[in-house]
């Protein structure tokens, strides 16, 4: 279950497509060592409240959320901001933003423009409509639904 411990090759294809359990555990201190700081951003779409994907937010993507109406969060892994679907014609339009409690998290209520959310594809090269399209069954990765539990 522990990325660190899996012995064999590890690629984007594998993670994203395969059916092995290869949780990044160390993700956070990744994080940590962004070059801003950030915060966890949860977004849900709003109509039919499902969690499409989670990303980060710093101080810059925030601001430029709130300017543009489109979701726009800080990449971690390449240091450079992310405003979702400015490649990929996937947006997504903003409905509301919320803060947690202790103002260390963010919600944002989204409406998605274009065919889905994730960067990912299903077999007939349509996006998928959120990142969580496989569940944990039996410590396998099983495939689920791909659309809105409405």
């Amino acid at each position: 279950m522990n990325r660190k411990d899996y012995k064999g090759e590890i690629t984007t294809d594998f993670l994203e497509n395969g059916e092995e359990v290869l949780l990044d555990f160390e993700k956070l201190r990744k994080v940590a060592e962004s070059v801003d700081p950030v915060v966890p951003v949860a977004v849900q779409d709003v109509d039919s409240r499902e969690v499409i994907l989670v990303a980060y937010a710093n101080e810059t993507a925030l601001k430029h959320t709130i300017k543009t109406g489109n979701a726009t969060f800080w990449s971690t892994s390449r240091q450079q901001l992310w405003e979702k679907g400015l490649t990929s014609g996937d947006v997504l339009k903003m409905v509301d933003i919320r803060i947690n409690c202790e103002q260390n998290s963010l919600l944002y209520l989204v409406n998605m423009v274009g065919r889905g959310s994730c960067h990912t594809k299903k077999e007939g090269g349509q996006t998928r409509f959120g990142c969580y399209y496989r569940s944990i069954k039996d410590g396998e990765l099983e495939f689920v639904q791909d659309e809105p539990y409405i």
